[in-house]
């Protein structure tokens, strides 16, 4: 499992990480202090706090692609 920590500053941000997440078979899930979301869902992304930095977690081994790809939402 890898982990990173993002900050999604606008709607724009949520649906651009969601079209990207969609893209890989892996699963991968949005936390924040207290809830953990299927960052495959927009609905599950907006009920998130966006106002602090969430933390991401990537199960899967091989994901270099999609950790490139999510680098431009990296604090």
């Amino acid at each position: 499992m890898k982990v990173l920590q993002i900050k999604l500053s606008s709607g724009a941000d949520v649906k651009k990480f969601e079209s990207i997440v969609q893209n890989y078979p892996h699963d991968v899930y949005l936390r924040d202090d207290s809830y953990a979301v299927d960052a495959k869902s927009v609905l599950g992304l907006f009920s998130l706090d966006l106002s602090k930095p969430l933390n991401v977690e990537i199960h899967a081994n091989e994901c270099d692609q999609l950790l490139e790809e999510l680098s431009v939402f990296c604090i």
